[in-house]
């Protein structure tokens, strides 16, 4: 049911889905499902190798970030780091496996993105070569898209909400999704902070 592929984007790179949870898209966001299934054959890797990573940005993007105690990505964290000790490396491993493997809503992780220079809004950032990234766990929740990244110090993290932004920057590009449809959030096994990935027109120009 899950279906993977290796890509070398500087570093290695497993993307996965769960394509039975994946089916599900169909009805409510068929683009989304689209997408998933095209990285397989038609990613650009070549950008992943010249462009700047939305994980090196360290600019500070105008969001008010919601912490929450106990949530249930903090839950999936706790048990995966636990029942896949031993059976990979990283504790990003752990987490997304045992979250893709047992969790009903994450449908994905390590997605690869990109946004072109003429794609990108250059009030938000401007570019002269291909901005990348992956996202670490994709989740369908209450109808919505989330986009998590997986921080094993979230509550130290300055520049996490910059980089989980622009994934669902990118993951709208690449979909056509409205940015309205998404949710962003980054954790580890203890805290979740979360936002919506809307920006006004006089916050923008403080993205710089």
């Amino acid at each position: 049911m899950i279906k993977s592929a290796t890509f070398k984007h500087g570093w290695w790179y497993h993307y996965r889905v769960h394509e039975l949870k994946m089916r599900a898209l169909s009805s409510k966001f068929p683009e989304l499902k689209k997408f998933l299934e095209s990285v397989f054959t038609c990613c650009p890797h070549s950008y992943f190798e010249i462009g700047p990573r939305s994980s090196k940005l360290r600019n500070k993007i105008p969001v008010d970030t919601l912490q929450i105690l106990g949530h249930e990505v903090s839950a999936l964290t706790k048990a995966g780091l636990t029942e896949n000790e031993g059976r990979f490396a990283s504790a990003h491993s752990k987490v997304q496996m045992y979250m893709l493997e047992n969790d009903r809503n994450t449908i994905a992780m390590e997605v690869p993105l990109w946004v072109t220079p003429d794609e990108m809004d250059s009030s938000i950032l401007k570019i002269s070569e291909p901005l990348t990234g992956h996202i670490d766990v994709l989740r369908i929740e209450d109808g919505k898209i989330w986009i998590w990244d997986y921080k094993p110090n979230a509550s130290l993290e300055k520049f996490a909400s910059t980089q989980v932004f622009m994934y669902a920057y990118m993951l709208s590009k690449r979909t056509g999704i409205p940015l309205d449809n998404f949710m962003c959030g980054y954790f580890d096994s203890a805290n979740a902070y979360i936002f919506e990935p809307k920006l006004t027109k006089s916050s923008l120009n403080t993205f710089i």
